[in-house]
């Protein structure tokens, strides 16, 4: 369920709304909607009685000391629309489907300003500054995952598919979403040569930053891919570790770091994976040191490609085109293994 949207129930015998399985209580306080769904079907919006909205709509959530600040308050409780069941699950599952086809589309453009020499930061900056599609979801990278989107997507198109309805958009959306793990994978070929033998640092395992979740996580199936192609892998996330553990445990090929200067540690190359402002913020020439070779191949464009090579990086990213140091005579800091 989108943080924008949260689904409620009415139960028709009582007066008191319970929320659906897929609800939570008490409302997000950063929703900007609230869908209530009526057990039968209506076509237009009815108005709600005081006690059917008593849950919902007095802000008591707002009033609590720990409650999450947001644009939503007392003074200002999210709407409310009251909609039939199956609108509502529409609602659920378009919402997500609709966010996983931003990000689809993006890495999709990613694709084409790579092979233009484009830059998909610039491009995307454009594409956000038009109101009609705001910049949010337009950030290129490894692909999405997490609980809701993968499932959701798969889940949408399953339901079109049983009820007779065209929807091949989905289709698409997961086939860029799969097809952009198999691309970075070839970006870390092109740029060590050969993957057999390799020691590859890996920065992050969370299916998105700031979190310990790793389902559906695009990282964890390229340390799966990386594994495959005779890679040694050191691997470190600021939460995620102990569940990745439970899901690729440490072998001798696969090595849990306890910090991002130790998963480079002599590594032929530097994998970022997950969009952590921890990795954002690293000391760079602490980093180039640690290093074996000073590569660094960055699947959430955290880092500036002119940056990086002052700090004398060879840098690739998504959809720019890859960034080398200025070479001098005596310098060997660009050499690949």
């Amino acid at each position: 369920m989108p943080s924008s949207v949260t689904v409620w129930t009415t139960n028709s015998s009582t007066s008191s709304p319970t929320p659906s399985s897929s609800a939570k209580a008490p409302p997000s306080p950063t929703s900007s909607t609230l869908t209530v769904s009526s057990s039968a079907p209506t076509t237009t919006a009815q108005p709600i009685s005081s006690a059917t909205s008593t849950p919902l709509l007095p802000g008591h959530y707002y009033q609590q000391p720990a409650a999450i600040v947001g644009p939503c308050s007392v003074a200002h409780p999210p709407p409310l629309l009251l909609t039939s069941t199956k609108s509502a699950e529409i609602i659920k599952h378009a919402s997500n489907a609709f966010l996983a086809m931003k990000i689809s589309f993006i890495n999709a453009v990613s694709n084409l300003c790579e092979a233009a020499e484009a830059n998909v930061e610039q491009v995307a900056r454009g594409i956000g500054l038009d109101s009609r599609i705001g910049p949010r979801f337009l950030r290129p990278g490894i692909g999405y995952g997490g609980s809701c989107f993968p499932k959701d997507v798969a889940a949408f198109r399953a339901v079109a598919q049983q009820l007779g309805t065209d929807f091949g958009i989905l289709s698409e959306v997961e086939k860029i979403n799969l097809q952009q793990k198999k691309r970075f994978l070839n970006k870390v070929r092109s740029a060590l040569w050969t993957l057999r033998g390799k020691r590859i640092g890996v920065l992050g395992l969370a299916f998105k930053g700031e979190t310990d979740d790793i389902r559906e996580s695009p990282a964890i199936d390229l340390i799966h891919m990386l594994l495959a192609e005779g890679c040694t892998i050191a691997a470190y996330d600021p939460a995620a570790m102990s569940r990745a553990a439970a899901v690729i445990p440490a072998t001798p090929h696969l090595s849990f770091a306890a910090d991002s200067y130790a998963a480079a540690e002599a590594a032929d190359a530097l994998l970022i994976l997950t969009d952590w402002r921890e990795f954002a913020a690293l000391d760079l020439p602490r980093l180039k040191q640690s290093l074996r070779y000073p590569i660094v191949i960055d699947g959430r464009n955290l880092f500036d490609p002119d940056t990086m090579t002052r700090h004398g990086f060879t840098y690739f990213s998504i959809g720019r085109s890859p960034a080398y140091p200025a070479r001098t005579p005596h310098s060997n800091t660009t050499a690949v293994p």
